[in-house]
């Protein structure tokens, strides 16, 4: 068996999110299909232009921007897609107020190097592991057929993500330190997750 299957097995046994999304979110989800979906897209840009941030930053790290480069290009792809979606129905892309929850993960990013990189990778591997779970309970319980097909389509990309942003991690630091920081950055996703924002977002 290959080195890149079983670093993959190694990465779906990892427990990244250390609480589940409440029924309230669903259910404030489900009720506003439109400005979740402008909120998705919006995700969905966010995470190319991380994505290409730290291929600008780590110009220097030896496989960093051939794993990236096409993570960036697909994010894109769903970006255009949930376009699509919106345009299709008589909507578009517009600004929306933030929650607080990637400005809050962020602040835990140590801004020492090496601990800055492997923060960035464990802080988007959490934000990945989020949707995918999200996705997931949209594809499941959406009563919108276009919705529910287009969740789901995406989740096998959302979990290839999250996958690859631990194997980037595992490629450069010792996966005792990986475990003990990312169960530290979790439990901050769940406390910034712990109270529901008023407003429906995919990471509200």
């Amino acid at each position: 068996m290959s080195t890149s299957n079983d670093t993959k097995k190694s990465c779906l046994k990892i427990k990244w999110l250390a609480s589940s999304t409440s029924s309230e979110w669903l259910t404030q989800a489900i009720q506003n299909p439109i400005e979740l979906l402008i909120d998705h897209a919006h995700c969905e840009r966010k995470a190319a232009g991380f994505a290409i941030q730290m291929m600008f930053r780590y110009i220097n790290e030896i496989g960093l921007c051939e794993a990236l480069s096409p993570l960036a290009r697909e994010e894109l792809e769903h970006f255009e897609r949930v376009l699509f979606v919106l345009k299709s129905r008589g909507e578009y892309l517009k600004l929306l107020p933030a929650p607080p929850y990637g400005s809050e993960l962020a602040k835990n990013i140590r801004p020492q190097e090496p601990e800055r990189m492997l923060d960035s990778f464990l802080v988007a591997g959490l934000i990945e592991a989020r949707s995918h779970e999200r996705m997931s309970l949209l594809a499941s319980h959406s009563p919108d057929k276009e919705l529910k097909d287009l969740y789901a389509d995406l989740l096998q990309s959302e979990a290839r993500h999250f996958s690859l942003y631990w194997r980037l991690a595992e490629q450069r630091f010792e996966k005792k330190k990986i475990i003990y920081r990312l169960k530290e950055l979790a439990s901050k996703e769940a406390e910034i997750l712990s109270t529901l924002h008023p407003q429906p977002r995919m990471h509200s």
